[in-house]
């Protein structure tokens, strides 16, 4: 069984406390939070310290905090030679403080506060600098998830930037749309069995096999019609570049 402490209480601690507290691979030691009280409703009140120094001994150090707190951190735990990761897509090994083995311990997902998510199908991205600490990571990972890979951090930065595009991007998109159909007092419901199906294709085609649209058709008088319809120049202008570069990979194809 491997021993865990958690150092952090946002949305990744907390979804991966979740996680690990259904295992029976894995035993939370214990979780550091500059705030207790945060995570009381999710282990014993015991395991909880908001001091780096009370923290006990454990066979890996998960640090998830915000990309910009991971070097400090590291920097502040009273310890050596132990393995201690970070949960980020973005940084890279060479932020943790050197002074203890690194590590990645990377969950491709996106994480809301009050979403519940399995685990299981959660891709979890995983990099160390010898293969005994790769094989630590590897069993805690498999200890919450089916999927598991081995990911190295020029990869992960790939990962993380497509990450961006298809999750983050895809969902302000949505809240472009939103505005639209309440400006004009249009249900935003009916758009979500074609935001489903969107989805869906996506695990029967390519996504270039699965483009539609206007601009997919070069249906000029419609893209010309949609963008004198738009109110607002923002709208116009992120309408404008998703055309271009649809239409351009049309021509590259």
């Amino acid at each position: 069984m491997i021993r865990i402490t958690i150092i952090g209480s946002g949305n990744v601690a907390q979804h991966l406390i979740k996680a690990f507290a259904k295992s029976e691979l894995v035993e939370i030691v214990q979780v550091h939070s500059r705030k207790k009280e945060k995570l009381a409703t999710l282990l014993e009140f015991d395991k909880i310290t908001d001091s780096f120094e009370d923290l006990k001994e454990a066979d890996l150090y998960i640090i998830a905090v915000s990309d910009n707190s991971i070097s400090d951190v590291s920097q502040q735990l009273p310890f050596q030679n132990r393995i201690v990761v970070h949960t980020s897509g973005a940084a890279s090994l060479e932020v943790l403080d050197s002074k203890n083995r690194k590590g990645v311990f990377y969950p491709l997902q996106t994480f809301s506060k009050d979403k519940d998510v399995d685990f299981s199908a959660v891709p979890m991205c995983l990099e160390a600098e010898n293969t005994f600490d790769f094989r630590v990571l590897e069993t805690a990972a498999k200890g919450i998830s089916n999927v598991v890979f081995a990911i190295n951090s020029d990869q992960r930065k790939a990962l993380h930037v497509s990450a961006v595009f298809v999750n983050n991007f895809t969902n302000h998109l949505y809240q472009i749309g939103q505005e639209i159909c309440e400006e004009h007092q249009v249900p935003f419901e009916i758009l979500r069995p074609l935001i489903q199906e969107t989805a869906e294709k996506i695990n029967t085609l390519n996504p270039a096999d699965a483009q539609t649209g206007p601009a997919k058709r070069n249906d000029s008088l419609t893209i010309a019609a949609h963008l004198d319809y738009l109110n607002t120049e923002n709208q116009k202008n992120i309408y404008k570049i998703l055309t271009q570069s649809i239409q351009n990979n049309g021509k590259k194809l």
